[in-house]
C-alpha cells in the first residue's frame, strides 16, 4: 500500500514540475509576443490618419 502511495506521489510531482515548466515557457513566449506587437503599435501611430 505505501509503496503504491509513493509511486503515485513521485508521478504527481514529475507532472507537476513538468506543467510548471510549460506554463513558464508559454507566459514568457506570450508576454514577449505582447511586448513586441505593443511596440509597433505605438511606433506606427503616427501614420495613422483620421
Amino acid at each position: 500500500m505505501e509503496e503504491k502511495i509513493y509511486k503515485v506521489m513521485g508521478g504527481s510531482g514529475a507532472m507537476c514540475i513538468a506543467v510548471g515548466v510549460v506554463t513558464l515557457v508559454v507566459g514568457l513566449v506570450c508576454g514577449i509576443l505582447m511586448i513586441i506587437g505593443g511596440s509597433k503599435l505605438l511606433a506606427g501611430k503616427s501614420k495613422i490618419l483620421f
